[in-house]
């Protein structure tokens, strides 16, 4: 029976084939079987045979890891002895990690806020234009790429090379920099300006999904309260700050609150640019390092545990503005 786990023939790979469709076939027979018989079952049998397997997966895969990680966060690197919270002293007070605090910051303030801005502005300057359609596709193509490829094209831009000779630049910019006269700059090391260029990328991403969110907030936006405004003299800018974002505030805050929960859990960035280095790790980054790079569960535990804390309160801002929305409607 080892053909069952590690076929090698054709013909073995074949009937491992044909036995996970006829198991697939088998299974959705007692479930379709299951349904039917349900209707003569009790509410209560239900309802519990929907929702249990689903609460007991939540259980298995999400609370118990976030019980078993609050606990580990109290214990020492090897989870062994109880330390309390000199785990989370550390994270606030060392030097090293209060950069990391800094940097996340900034990250969650610039991101969201860069993102929704030009993704909102480039959304009403392109609505109900001839070209519509093709400048959206080429603002929303980054979303289609993975943010460890986005961030090894960036790379690419952000490329120094020491002037030696007549050694040309392979990143973009630094190329841009000597064609103006310049001197190339280490984007991805001078500090703490490394953080921005970082940032940029996420910006890059994400500004495609604040567009398209917003453009369609944009259009639905009931014309006869354009044509109003309109009548009472508003254009341009005026009809954009006391029309335009008024109404579509509900999914400003969607966007903004979106952004910012995924600029908090942002990894693959600072793991393929500069690797932590430079003073550019984040909370997401650093929790990694820390446990899986330095052995240190506990420390890695209390950084993923302050890392939940920090999404709360956007979540909780999310669900209430998306109530007061539904209430005045």
């Amino acid at each position: 029976m080892d053909w069952l786990l590690q076929p090698d023939t054709t013909a073995e790979k074949l009937t491992l084939m044909v036995l996970a469709i006829l198991l697939f076939v088998v299974v959705m027979g007692a479930i379709l079987l299951g349904i039917d018989r349900l209707r003569r079952a009790p509410t209560w049998l239900v309802v519990l045979g929907f929702l249990g397997p689903t609460v007991l997966f939540l259980a298995f895969g999400l609370l118990y890891p976030g019980l078993r990680t609050v606990w580990s966060s109290f214990h020492d690197g090897r989870g062994r002895n109880f330390v309390g919270l000199d785990n989370y002293v550390t994270a606030f007070t060392q030097d090293q990690f209060q950069t990391v605090l800094r940097n996340t910051a900034l990250w969650v303030v610039l991101v969201p806020l860069a993102a929704t801005f030009f993704g909102l502005v480039y959304a009403v300057l392109v609505d109900r234009t001839r070209f519509e359609y093709l400048a959206k596709t080429l603002v929303f193509l980054p979303m289609s790429i993975s943010l460890v490829g986005a961030s090894i094209i960036w790379k690419f831009v952000y490329e120094y090379k020491p002037v030696q000779g007549n050694i040309q630049q392979t990143g973009l910019l630094n190329q841009l920099l000597v064609w103006l006269g310049m001197e190339p700059q280490q984007f991805l090391q001078d500090q703490p300006w490394n953080n921005l260029f970082l940032i940029v990328v996420m910006v890059w991403i994400q500004a495609g999904f604040a567009m398209t969110v917003l453009s369609a907030a944009v259009k639905a936006i009931p014309d006869d309260i354009v044509e109003a405004a309109r009548l009472d003299g508003l254009h341009g800018l005026s009809m954009f700050r006391y029309i335009t974002v008024p109404s579509i505030r509900p999914a400003l805050v969607v966007v903004v609150t979106t952004i910012a929960m995924a600029t908090l859990k942002v990894f693959d960035i600072v793991r393929t640019m500069t690797g932590g280095n430079f003073d550019t790790s984040v909370v997401a980054y650093e929790f990694y390092t820390q446990s899986f790079t330095a052995r240190n569960q506990g420390l890695g535990a209390a950084l993923a545990v302050i890392l939940f804390v920090l999404v709360i309160p956007i979540i909780a801002y999310n669900v209430r503005q998306l109530k007061l929305a539904e209430e005045i409607r």
